[in-house]
């Protein structure tokens, strides 16, 4: 059995609702707004962009890392899964709602540097997973932030380039 995946470049629409349960794990949900940019037909008529709202879903790890760097207007790639339930309102009517689980999130904006200047780092953001993301993030930006050692000249190389 396959497993369809979809992948999603947009914009966060508000900041991540995250929840912590008794066990530990967290869940994160948040829209993400993506755009179908507009164009005009051959014959002149102008289609407008569109643009659609996805509810997102991210769990465990993900959804701690998501309540901490993900805020309304990010950048994201999410790449996920369609998921689809249904719940009975306050009236009785059976009523629907279409997820994307993200398995996999990668923060698109660049991230300021240290101290508030509105300088950003050169170091685009890592793809994000799973909680060993999290100790990746701390370990990339930790060395981002290390200076670099000087280049040491091998002697020993006689090539002319």
């Amino acid at each position: 059995m396959s497993v369809n995946k979809i992948i999603l470049l947009g914009n966060v629409g508000k900041d991540p609702e995250v929840r912590y349960f008794d066990n530990g794990g967290a869940v994160a949900n948040f829209t993400l707004a993506t755009t179908e940019r507009g164009y005009t037909a051959a014959n002149g008529t102008q289609v407008p962009d569109r643009t659609e709202w996805h509810n997102i879903v991210l769990w465990r790890g993900l959804a701690e890392i998501a309540e901490k760097y993900v805020k309304k207007g990010s950048k994201l790639y999410i790449e996920g899964k369609i998921r689809t339930r249904s719940y009975d309102d306050a009236n009785g009517n059976k009523r629907y709602i279409t997820e994307v689980w993200g398995d996999n999130m990668e923060l698109l904006d660049r991230k300021p540097v240290e101290g508030g200047s509105s300088a950003v780092s050169s170091v685009p953001s890592p793809q994000l997973s799973s909680a060993a993301g999290m100790q990746e993030l701390a370990k990339q930006e930790a060395a981002s932030l290390a200076p670099n050692p000087p280049l040491e000249k091998d002697e020993s190389d006689d090539l002319p380039f």
